[in-house]
């Protein structure tokens, strides 16, 4: 199975399961929407690639112009929409490497690691530039290397155990995988950034 099959078959709801979820990722997700908070003003336009059930947009709530989530998964845009209420943000499925969608937007996020699980990651930074063509408002969050630890306990409660470890990622068993980031590499594959730390076990990506 590859990572999309994993996540069509319910991952991130798991992983969304605040039951499931060591201290270390509840407080790592929480940071996330508090630099959210700091980082997009009110009356700006975000698109959230790799958006799933949409909980940062929605979690921006009512500040935002113009929300928009993509999402391949057609099953977390159905609930994204149904989490909505029929109302603003607007929630579609596309391809992060090949979004349906013009732009300008004043911000790009891709949160939560998403990134972390793409395939094509060079494809999906290409995008983000795209839709979103204004420097430093386009923001990735992905895992540091010192989540191994935190994410070897977390992964066999979402029924997906660790089997291998490299210097770059945890393979688990159903096929999924999961990336970690040095620094060094993030600036090689991204380019020109600023990088800080989200809480002590992720990166917060500005590009």
């Amino acid at each position: 199975m590859s990572n999309d099959d994993v996540y069509a078959a319910g991952l991130l709801t798991r992983a969304l399961d605040p039951t499931l979820q060591p201290p270390e990722i509840r407080a790592w997700l929480r940071a996330e929407l508090d630099e959210l908070d700091t980082l997009i003003p009110r009356g700006a336009s975000v698109i959230d690639v790799g958006c799933g059930t949409g909980r940062h947009l929605l979690g921006l709530g009512d500040r935002l112009a113009l929300g928009v989530g993509v999402d391949y998964e057609t099953s977390y845009i159905v609930e994204a929409h149904r989490r909505a209420g029929g109302g603003p943000p607007h929630f579609i499925v596309g391809d992060a490497t090949a979004m349906p969608l013009l732009g300008p937007f004043d911000f790009a996020i891709c949160l939560t690691n998403t990134w972390g699980t793409m395939s094509d990651k060079a494809g999906v930074l290409r995008e983000m530039r795209r839709v979103a063509p204004y420097p430093h408002r386009r923001v990735v969050s992905v895992y540091a290397e010192a989540s191994v630890p935190v994410r070897r306990v977390w992964y066999p409660r979402l029924g997906h155990p660790v089997v291998t470890e490299t210097a770059e990622s945890l393979d688990c068993v159903g096929g999924f995988r999961s990336e970690h980031f040095s620094e060094d590499r993030l600036r090689r594959i991204v380019g020109e950034c600023t990088i800080r730390p989200l809480t002590d076990i992720a990166h917060l990506v500005i590009f």
